[in-house]
């Protein structure tokens, strides 16, 4: 079962203030288990982009974060940029990469879009494979007459009515939310200032009027050159390399040429490699016969030997440790009580609790993932304390911000073991119960399975009690013995009904 993982890009108008984009970042960042990819900055445009990724219920966190810090820090009253905008976050899509469905991610959307309407007060439109109506699907249609436009029909005009939020305007725009497969931020500079040559060209290539079938663009001037900035929505079927060669041949028309083109965020490989293999001519190249591709196949082939783990505990580093080793034991177990629950279901004999079983299946299946995600979360945790420790601690204000810091990340670290006894105790009593009811031809991997669950729930507690020694915060600290506590004696019932079951 792949780890569910979606992308987001969320855009903001704000692209001057380094200051704000980093509280955005932040906001961000604040969210547990999301990983940040990419940050592109551009002030002509006045708009920043943010790339970031992991779990969807996470990633959906990381965004409200990210759009409750911008309504609070821009306002669209003020800004102004080359780039077409109606909010503060202008545009966020969710994009499935990998264990994530369109749908799922169509629901992330919308489950987003209400929330930020009933809680923040901001309009929200659902666009793209998450629009309600035809007409939303494209994005142009949202934006057009910008923040300015906007505001003045949206409470008159019931076209302009959003999905979700009021039917009125503020400082911090409207925000339009959806679902998308991914796409291409490429923009390329003529050697030209004449900004009506760019916007010629973006009519020639763009979809919308006449142009390539995958490809939004526009024409502006940024830094004194004129640029087509474009989106390209589907590159398997529009190619980068189909269209740089148009531009390039519009812009002979007016005697202009291309300079130099960027990227805007993050681009699939396969992109890449399908320009290089386009503009090289390979006919018979297949990716295989890049070397990294072909190494980092074997790696992966490596990773999944689970002795790499073993050797990385036995390294001398100091992660992955004790941490890490609780929760791959707790994930063994639930791998297990899944196995035992599979085995019973389609059962005759065990027909009875055949829905029940099935329901176990789906529980382990989760508490599985969330635990062999712990192990790399446990040694991330451990990992910031250590980076914690070796802040500088010169003058008093370092001194300050390096026991902040320490204090924050014990808490994390405290935090991510306490998670996995919860999980731990949740195995152990559907291990318990598979034993109880399930198949008996598989008694013996039901109690494996809670041995594992303990194993986890003590390891893990070893961390907690460690780390709750080391925090200033007391209050929190005996919050989590307490609870560990009641955590271990819940655990102690379970075993007793996991040890009448295996006799």
């Amino acid at each position: 079962m792949k780890q569910p993982i979606v992308e987001c890009i969320p855009n903001f108008s704000e692209g001057r203030r380094v200051e704000v984009v980093d509280e955005i970042e932040n906001a961000i960042r604040s969210v547990r288990g999301v990983y940040i990819l990419d940050r592109h900055i551009d002030p002509d445009h006045n708009r920043s982009v943010i790339t970031f990724a992991g779990s969807p219920v996470e990633v959906a966190d990381a965004a409200f974060e990210a759009i409750k810090t911008a309504a609070g820090k821009i306002d669209l009253d003020q800004q102004k940029g080359e780039h077409p905008r109606i909010g503060a976050t202008d545009v966020i899509p969710f994009v499935p990469i990998s264990g994530v469905t369109m749908d799922e991610c169509v629901e992330l959307a919308r489950t987003l879009a209400q929330r930020v309407g009933e809680e923040l007060g901001i309009p929200t439109y659902l666009y793209e494979q998450a629009a309600t109506r035809p007409e939303r699907k494209n994005l142009e249609n949202i934006r057009r007459g910008e923040y300015e436009g906007l505001k003045e029909t949206i409470e008159s005009d019931p076209t302009k009515k959003p999905d979700f939020g009021p039917q009125k305007l503020g400082p911090a725009g409207a925000t339009v939310i959806g679902a998308r497969a991914p796409l291409v931020a490429f923009n390329v500079y003529l050697s030209t200032d004449d900004v009506a040559i760019a916007q010629n060209i973006g009519r020639a290539v763009r979809h919308s009027s006449g142009g390539l079938r995958f490809v939004k663009a526009l024409g502006m001037l940024v830094e004194g050159r004129a640029q087509v900035s474009m989106n390209l929505t589907d590159f398997t079927r529009t190619p980068v390399a189909r269209v740089v060669e148009l531009i390039r041949r519009e812009a002979n028309r007016y005697g202009v040429s291309i300079v130099n083109s960027e990227l805007v965020g993050l681009i699939p490989q396969a992109a890449l490699v399908d320009a290089a293999q386009w503009y090289l001519q390979l006919d018979q190249f297949s990716p295989d016969q890049v070397l990294e591709n072909r190494i980092f196949a074997a790696m992966d082939s490596e990773e999944r030997d689970e002795s790499v783990f073993l050797h990385n505990i036995s390294s001398g580093s100091a992660t992955p440790g004790g941490g890490s080793a609780a929760a791959f034991a707790g994930a063994m177990g639930a791998a297990l009580v899944a196995m035992v629950a599979r085995l019973t279901v389609g059962k005759k004999k065990y027909a009875d609790v055949e829905e029940r079983m099935q329901e176990i299946t789906s529980r382990a299946d989760i508490l599985r993932d969330a635990l062999h995600k712990a192990v790399t979360l446990d040694a991330q945790a451990f990992d910031s304390v250590m980076a914690a420790f070796r802040m500088p601690k010169k003058s008093a204000q370092e001194k300050t911000a390096r026991a902040e810091e320490i204090e924050r990340a014990t808490h994390v670290a405290a935090e991510v073991p306490l998670q996995v006894c919860r999980d731990a105790v949740e195995v152990l009593a559907i291990a318990a119960e598979v034993a109880e009811k399930g198949n008996q031809n598989a008694l013996s991997d039901a109690g494996s399975a809670g041995a594992m669950a303990n194993a986890c729930l003590q390891a893990a507690g070893l961390n907690v009690k460690i780390n709750a020694g080391s925090v200033s915060d007391r209050e929190a600290a005996q919050s989590w013995l307490d609870e560990l506590a009641h955590l271990e004696t819940q655990a102690t019932q379970a075993g007793k009904v996991l040890s009448a079951a295996l006799g």
